[in-house]
């Protein structure tokens, strides 16, 4: 059996991250398995470029570019991403891709496989599997929905738009890919239950077969290292509580809800003046200064964290890990985190209750609710029995998302696949 795995980027965001963890956990279970991208960034030899000489590079950079700067002249300034899946590229004669039993596809947007080039797809008459990273895949252009129901039916009257109407160019974008699914006909794997649900209540997907199967992450580099020795490393007092996030105030990330973890932190702050020196933020994401980050308490900025050996060395510092996520399929970080042995606060929302248990391995505040998030915090720190909460979250790593469980999920349903 040979499968192909297909994302736009290697590395470059979540999806990238998990199509490889997944690429590679096949690989180690026996598996004939490969990850092209459309576009490489990484020098990791176990991921393939589809079109890696200069001229094919500049096309595609090109299309993602388009893809990324296109929208604004449709949509509103919401920070919310919106793709118009107007380019994308015929792969279908591609060696790899004939030469696979299955092909697996990811996150295919930015001028990576549209409606048209899926079509093309269809020709090979191969099964196709396809886990959706976000809710993108049956939509008419949004990748956030928020409270949103126009992608029950046929899309169109786009709240993102600035001229929303019942043929709009999301319902545009939903009618083709209403008639590519029709034809390759795909198995989907969601990664979290919310968006299963989501997904069988779409007019695109409902009469298609959604698995629930989720991501998988390096047991082997992210796990629990003695805090002490891992605070040391940062050069953080052994006596200081460390709270750890990822900072990514970007233009097109609105939903990750910064401005909850600034207003929390501040709260908790307020509330408890004393442990204003008592308490450290450690914080990595795409920002590249230190200067004018907006918190009352101590901040050790770590910037973009690329090696994944280092970046476990900060969850395991940390004595609980916060993210204002408001819309989040599975994400990485919480897995990650937990992982090493570190608990998690956050808001109840999307996948992230399918990794955290409530008051065992952290706190799942109410949504958008600030003080609750600021309880969980202070839950954290003042739980007795710290130890236990750390074991039970590398526990639930291990029993539910380990690399071994995880292919051995996507190993059963591809066979149940291929013998029909």
């Amino acid at each position: 059996m040979k499968v192909i795995h297909l994302n736009t980027y290697d590395g470059n965001g979540g999806a990238g991250r998990a199509c490889y963890r997944l690429n590679t956990a096949l690989q180690n279970a026996g598996l004939e398995s490969e990850m092209y991208t459309f576009m490489k960034f990484s020098q990791k030899p176990n991921i393939h470029a589809l079109y890696p000489n200069l001229v094919q590079r500049a096309l595609a950079t090109t299309n993602i570019l388009a893809e990324r700067y296109l929208p604004k002249f449709y949509t509103k300034d919401l920070k919310l991403p919106f793709s118009l899946s107007l380019f994308g590229i015929d792969i279908h004669q591609h060696p790899a891709v004939k030469a696979a039993d299955i092909i697996h596809l990811h996150w295919v947007n930015h001028g990576f496989l549209n409606p048209a080039a899926l079509e093309k797809l269809a020709l090979l008459n191969k099964p196709i599997v396809w886990t959706i990273h976000d809710s993108n895949t049956f939509t008419g252009g949004c990748h956030v929905r928020f409270n949103c129901q126009q992608y029950l039916n046929a899309c169109g009257f786009c709240p993102l738009l600035k001229k929303p109407a019942s043929n709009d160019i999301s319902n545009q974008i939903w009618l083709k890919k209403q008639k590519a699914y029709q034809k390759i006909k795909p198995q989907i794997i969601s990664p979290s239950t919310w968006l299963a649900e989501a997904a069988g209540q779409s007019g695109l997907l409902k009469n298609a077969s959604i698995n629930v199967i989720p991501n998988t992450l390096e047991t082997q580099i992210f796990k629990p290292t003695n805090k002490s020795a891992a605070k040391k490393a940062l050069n953080i007092q052994e006596n200081q509580f460390v709270l750890l996030s990822g900072f990514m105030p970007s233009k097109k990330d609105a939903h990750k809800g910064t401005a909850y973890l600034v207003n929390a932190l501040d709260l908790w702050i307020t509330k408890n003046p004393d442990l204003k020196d008592k308490a450290t933020l450690l914080i990595f994401g795409n920002r590249q200064t230190e200067t004018n980050l907006p918190f009352k308490i101590p901040v050790q900025f770590l910037g973009t964290i690329n090696d994944d050996e280092k970046l476990a060395i900060a969850y395991a510092a940390a004595d609980v890990f916060l993210t204002t996520s408001l819309e989040d399929n599975l994400p990485n970080t919480v897995m990650e985190s937990l992982a090493c042995g570190t608990p998690v606060v956050s808001f109840t929302t999307g996948g992230i209750p399918d990794m955290v248990i409530h008051q065992q391995n952290g706190y799942l505040a109410e949504y958008k609710n600030t003080e609750d998030f600021t309880r969980g915090i202070h839950w954290v720190y003042q739980h007795p029995e710290k130890e236990k909460l750390n074991t039970n979250a590398r526990e639930t790593v291990m029993n539910k998302f380990s690399e071994e469980i995880i292919a051995q999920q996507h190993l059963k349903l591809y066979q149940q696949i291929l013998n029909k």
